[in-house]
């Protein structure tokens, strides 16, 4: 991580520059599996009106298991749930549910922590103090426990689950900024950039955050899969979006009394959400060796 942000020669890595460092991810085959899994999901996310078999909520033959034969000449190639629905065509359109939440809370919590990370890092004193104390109130909380008290006060919608993920992770995010910040605080080209009479913010953002981008990258990659994770977890215990929508975690929840006898209606789901966050965790590891070790 050090070795990153203490070569001067990146530090104003342009963005050609920063995209040719990423197509260097084909030479690491981890890198390359993980990119291949999310980028099917993405697919699938694209054309779920083009390829699900069925409505997601459309009621058809109950309990059907794995290649039973559909009423209209088709086949219920991963069955079908307890109320009779596609469990394929749910977790196609279920993908579309996870790729939208997901990016969404990690976005907002990665815009939150950054900028206190920031200011925590490059200003100090007293600033820097009562953001540390505060992150680590928020953080002496099981971050499962956060998620159900605001979803719980709040009420289950989209919205409430990027508020509740953006207020749990922002300040791990803003530890790590911070620590980054405080390596390069003092660096040449930050002193010079204050002689030149440019304004804090413009030395955050201009001068210092292009200089961390890559632990921040890599960090952002496996914080996806955790609030992925997240997600499925919330909507397992009735907490994640409002039903009938497809949803992997809500899906698991409404079939779990039944899956001795019925595995496959929790199954698939499982392996949905399993394939994305193991998508994501390669990833990360294939851009910590392009972007920390080049």
């Amino acid at each position: 991580m050090t070795e990153v942000i203490s070569k001067p020669a990146t530090r104003r890595l342009p963005l050609v520059g920063l995209l040719s460092r990423v197509l260097l991810l084909r030479e690491s085959w981890v890198g390359m599996i993980g990119a291949a899994l999310i980028v099917f999901w993405v697919l699938l996310a694209f054309t779920a009106p083009l390829i699900s078999p069925y409505h997601p909520n459309a009621t058809l033959v109950p309990y059907a298991v794995p290649g039973t034969a559909a009423p209209d000449g088709g086949t219920f190639w991963l069955g079908t749930d307890h109320i009779g629905r596609d469990i394929l065509s749910r977790v196609i359109w279920g993908t579309r549910t996870v790729l939208v939440y997901a990016p969404l809370a990690t976005l907002s919590a990665y815009a939150l922590g950054i900028v206190l990370g920031l200011a925590a890092g490059y200003y100090r004193g007293w600033m820097d103090e009562v953001l540390s104390r505060f992150s680590d109130l928020v953080l002496s909380f099981p971050v499962l426990v956060l998620y159900i008290l605001i979803i719980v006060r709040f009420g289950s919608s989209g919205l409430n689950i990027i508020l509740a993920v953006t207020f749990a992770s922002a300040p791990g995010v803003m530890r790590i900024v911070r620590g980054l910040v405080l390596d390069i605080r003092d660096r040449d080209y930050i002193a010079a950039a204050q002689m030149r009479g440019e304004s804090p913010w413009y030395i955050m953002f201009v001068e210092i955050l292009p200089n961390v981008r890559g632990p921040l990258i890599v960090d952002g990659c496996l914080r996806l899969g955790y609030v992925t994770i997240t997600i499925g977890v919330l909507g397992f215990l009735g907490l994640g979006l409002p039903p009938p929508d497809p949803d992997w975690g809500g899906m698991i929840n409404e079939t779990r009394s039944m899956a001795m006898a019925f595995p496959h209606m929790a199954l698939f789901p499982c392996l949905a959400i399993s394939s994305l966050v193991l998508g994501l965790n390669l990833l990360a590891d294939g851009l910590r060796e392009v972007l920390l070790d080049a």
